[in-house]
């Protein structure tokens, strides 16, 4: 039944990696996350504006929660084939694939999103670079409110986070909290309900917009303000498809994928206060102070983590990072 489902999804994506219509050509943006999170309203707001730019001879449809079967991970090499002309992933995901790509994933590298933007930017040639590398061009990127802790109980000490079964999202994440004492697993967001409904995990370390899309607060009524990172998704074409379009069409496009990009910057504060609001309204507790004993312990396990992605990064890596 699994593979059955699996093989009308991936007929789907094909039928949607760049069909000929009537009134234009259309390409799917595949996203794991749901449609109310942060980046798939960013891309519904970007096929809205490629719409109108092109005036109908490009259309995109938005594809979140994962409908076309493909993780963020997955995304990269679906792209990179033209399975799916477009996608919009979470870098810390690629980092396998791809170290520069979780530079943003990174714990405590960025203390605001203005540094947040001003990393974005200086890594901008790395991150472009990177995905040319797997057949595909960089649109825009999307900041994430910074990630905290979604618990059960208050996290309140280094000892209780030591007793924590996490979701993390990239290895760094992973060591960090192994290094407390934790049990991590690098989990999907597509993948996660299953695992908090049967007690498998019992934390999550997401900012307050994916958990908020997810409605985790059913699950971990608890959120602590840890400020771990402002990591970024990154909505990319295949190259292939976009060599394709003709030179006014691709003008329009990269518009689109500017204007996305600064709104989303510019939006993400007061998205944090909603998210807030609507976390509190669902009867969550927000701790916006972590103990000084728990900052400490994660700044130390954060830096060695860095240190590690730093090695595999290599000297353009390491140049980015020591600009701090």
């Amino acid at each position: 039944m699994k593979t059955t489902l699996w093989m009308g999804m991936a007929a789907a994506a094909a039928a949607l990696g760049a069909s000929a219509h009537p009134h234009g050509e259309q390409w799917a943006l595949a996203n794991e996350y749901p449609a109310a999170s942060i980046t798939a309203e960013a891309d519904a707001h970007f096929a809205k504006l490629v719409a109108d730019k092109t005036r109908g001879k490009l259309s995109v449809v938005t594809m979140p929660d994962a409908r076309l079967g493909y993780k963020s991970r997955e995304q990269l090499q679906a792209v990179a084939d033209g399975r799916i002309a477009l996608a919009t992933s979470f870098g810390g995901a690629l980092g396998d694939d791809e170290p520069i790509l979780a530079l943003s994933s990174l714990p405590f590298v960025v203390a605001d999103f203005a540094q947040a933007k001003a990393l974005c930017a200086a890594a901008r040639p790395a991150y472009e670079a990177a995905f040319a590398r797997h057949n595909q061009k960089l649109l825009f990127a999307t900041p994430w409110p910074a990630s905290g802790l979604w618990t059960k109980v208050p996290a309140s000490s280094p000892e209780m986070v030591a007793k924590l079964h996490i979701r993390t999202y990239d290895k760094a994440s992973a060591d960090v909290f192994s290094r407390l004492g934790a049990a991590p697993s690098v989990v999907s967001f597509a993948d996660l309900g299953p695992k908090l409904a049967n007690g498998e995990i019992d934390a999550v370390l997401s900012s307050g917009d994916g958990g908020a899309g997810r409605k985790l607060w059913e699950h971990l009524p608890h959120f602590t303000e840890i400020n771990y990172a402002i990591p970024l998704s990154f909505t990319t074409v295949n190259l292939d498809k976009w060599k394709a379009l003709d030179a006014e069409t691709r003008r329009a496009v990269e518009a689109a994928a500017a204007e996305t990009e600064a709104r989303q910057w510019q939006g993400v504060p007061a998205r944090l206060e909603q998210n807030y609001a609507r976390m509190r309204s669902n009867a969550m507790t927000i701790t916006t102070q972590a103990s000084p004993q728990l900052r400490s312990r994660l700044r130390d396990a954060g830096r060695a983590a860095a240190e590690e992605w730093a090695a595999a990064a290599g000297p353009q890596g390491r140049a980015l990072l020591d600009r701090r």
